[in-house]
Order: C-alpha cells, then sequence, then structure tokens
C-alpha cells in the first residue's frame, strides 16, 4: 500500500523534462514498479506480451478456466502459496494426461491466474490459453485436436478436483497448512467431493494474434484497473463493474475506503509468486526446441523479431499505446529531454509501522 500510494509523486522522486524546440517543462515523478499497482504494468505487459507473440502457432487456440469452489477461499486466503500452487499443478497435470490419452502427444499451455470477480470478491480462477493440438513423443507429428473443442469439460471436472484435492489432503498430511482443525478440514474435503467443480472452455479466439489481444488484459492486472474506478470523495469509492449474473450488464458500485481497500488486498500474491506459468511444450526447460519442432511439423519459419528487452522503454510504450512519451505536448516537432533530478522526499507516514 506505501508502494501504490508513494507512485508517482514526489515522495520517490523523478525529473524535469524540457522541450528541445518550444521550452515547455514539465516535471514527471518515478514508479514505485510494484507488481500489484495500476499503474506500472504497462511495462511489464509490453515486454510479456512482445515475449509471447514470438511463441504463438498458426493454429486455432482455446480458451479454458478452472475454477476453485467458494468453499475453499477461506482456507486459500490463510494459505495462499500452497493453495495457488496446488491449483496450478492439479490444473496442468490434469490437461496433459488428457493430451496424452486423447491426443497422443504434449499440449503446450499459458495460465494465468486470477483470485477475484468483478466486484473485487474472492474468485479463484486459472485461464489457459492452449493451441489447438499436441505434439507427439516422438516429436514427429502435429496431432491436432477437434476443431470445436479440446477436450470435454464435464470429463476434465472430475479429474481436476480429484487432482486438486489429492494434493491438498497431501499438503494437510504434511501439516503445511494453517487450519481451524482436522475434524474441520475432514468437513471440508466432505464437501468438495460431493461438489461438481466448474471447468468452463470454448474457442475464444479467431487466430493467433487475438491471444494476445484477449489474455493482455488479464496477464499484469491485480484486481481492479483504474479506468473503472469512476469516483472517490468523502471515504467513498464508485467504480464500474459488470455484473455476469444480469446478462454481463455494465453497473456501478460505491464502497467505503476501508472495505474497498481490504477488497483489493485480498487480492496480493505472496513474494516471488509466479502467477503466470507455462506447462507441456510452452515449459521453459523445453520451450526451445519444442517450438522450433512444432513450427518445422506445421510448416512455418521461426518469427523473426526484436528481443523484447532489447527495445527501449519509450520504444515499448510506443508500440503498446501509440503514445510517443518524448513528443512535446505543447508544440507538433518538439522532444523532451531530461534536463535536472527531482530528489525523493518520502511521505510522512513512510518509516512508520
Amino acid at each position: 500500500m506505501r508502494a501504490i500510494v508513494a507512485c508517482r509523486t514526489a515522495a520517490l522522486g523523478g525529473h524535469i523534462e524540457r522541450c528541445d524546440a518550444c521550452g515547455f517543462t514539465r516535471q514527471s515523478y518515478n514508479s514505485c514498479r510494484n507488481r500489484h499497482c495500476p499503474k506500472c504494468q504497462a511495462l511489464a505487459k509490453a515486454r510479456w506480451l512482445c515475449a509471447r507473440e514470438a511463441e504463438l502457432l498458426p493454429v486455432k487456440y482455446f480458451h479454458t478456466v478452472f475454477t476453485l469452489p467458494h468453499e475453499l477461499n477461506a482456507l486459500a486466503l490463510g494459505n495462499k502459496k500452497i493453495v495457488f500452487d496446488i491449483l496450478f499443478r492439479s490444473v496442468s497435470e490434469t490437461l496433459l494426461s488428457f493430451a496424452a490419452q486423447k491426443l497422443g502427444g504434449k499440449l503446450g499451455l499459458t495460465s494465468i491466474l486470477h483470485t477475484w470477480d468483478q466486484k473485487l470478491n474472492t474468485h479463484i480462477h486459472l485461464h489457459c490459453a492452449i493451441p489447438a493440438g499436441a505434439l507427439s513423443f516422438d516429436g514427429k507429428t502435429w496431432n491436432p485436436s477437434h476443431p470445436t473443442f479440446l477436450f470435454p469439460v464435464k470429463a476434465l471436472s472430475p479429474v481436476f478436483r480429484g487432482k486438486f484435492l489429492d494434493l491438498l489432503k497431501s499438503a494437510h498430511a504434511k501439516n503445511r497448512l494453517a487450519l481451524a482443525d482436522a475434524q474441520t478440514f475432514q468437513a471440508l474435503l466432505h464437501s468438495l467431493y460431493t461438489k461438481d467443480w466448474v471447468v468452463y472452455s470454448k474457442e475464444a479466439f479467431a487466430g493467433p494474434k487475438t491471444v494476445l489481444d484477449y489474455f493482455g488484459r488479464y496477464t499484469h492486472r491485480i484486481a481492479i484497473s483504474n479506468h473503472r474506478i469512476l469516483d472517490i470523495q468523502n471515504g467513498q469509492v464508485t467504480f464500474a463493474y459488470r455484473d455476469r449474473k444480469d446478462d454481463n450488464k455494465p453497473k456501478v458500485m460505491t464502497l467505503n475506503a476501508g472495505e474497498f481497500i481490504r477488497r483489493f488486498l485480498l487480492h496480493t500474491v505472496p513474494a516471488s509468486f509466479v502467477r503466470i506459468r507455462h506447462f507441456g511444450f510452452l515449459a521453459n526447460r523445453s520451450k526451445k526446441k519444442d517450438l522450433a519442432r512444432c513450427r518445422l511439423l506445421l510448416g512455418v519459419p521461426a518469427p523473426a523479431q526484436e528481443e523484447p528487452l532489447k527495445k527501449s522503454t519509450q520504444e515499448l510504450l510506443r508500440d503498446l499505446t501509440s503514445v510517443d512519451l518524448a513528443a512535446c505536448p505543447a508544440c507538433p516537432n518538439g522532444r523532451l529531454h531530461i534536463t535536472a533530478e527531482i530528489p525523493a522526499r518520502p511521505l510522512p507516514f513512510w518509516n512508520s509501522s
């Protein structure tokens, strides 16, 4: 919270920019770069999208979502790293096992953790982008999936549930979970085994590039983006949301500031926790070799693309927003250059407990 409050204020220092044509000057303050900050993820998102674009294959993609029952919310919030790791593992193992049985090969998937709904309440689910096919285990063929669906969701659901709960029981047996008592845990397990778990899947993308257009909205954002916040005054925060229970209609909600902050903080993730993970032939340890083989089998060359890490911050943000940050806002031809540094002035609460 300290990082977000101080972001792009005098607390973090900054610099003065001056136009080389008309003399226009402005102050620009540094960003906090905290990954939970809604202002600071544009650059990270641009780098991620550039890297992912080089990995796209010329096939259909499926969008599959695995959702945890809300009965698990309290346990998950008290054991975030363990429960979220179990979610990633159970989803990836489910999909990879189905690919081995149904497609005779190794699937590739990118998965992104979300823990919120439109009202900022706890809703833990994993979004997966999956190419419509698998690389055969001997690497000799590309085995396409069914053209209109990946795997039957009614078959995925019980396997996902079984794998997740087996891993959860193992974590409990090793005393890795913070729990009220063993009896409560057993009652929770019983209710979860008797419940149908939600798995949603559809062919969501018209082509490979639309994968990035869609997932770009999900990758580097926590809970809410700034444009949804409509008003802040008199200790109240008003924001826009879409009501999925009412045909996804746009609506407005107002919360007192304390409740808004409480809901936002529900969705912070543990330090160093990885929210975006890749599996199968997209896993980091085998991606270079497997993707090259997939392209060869599909008859497409490797993309000739500049490495995103070699691009400057201004170049990446220009690619993402089509806005040239160095262009002078006061004249048509000027360029802004840094002429002086602004020292940081910590906020009064900065060192408080």
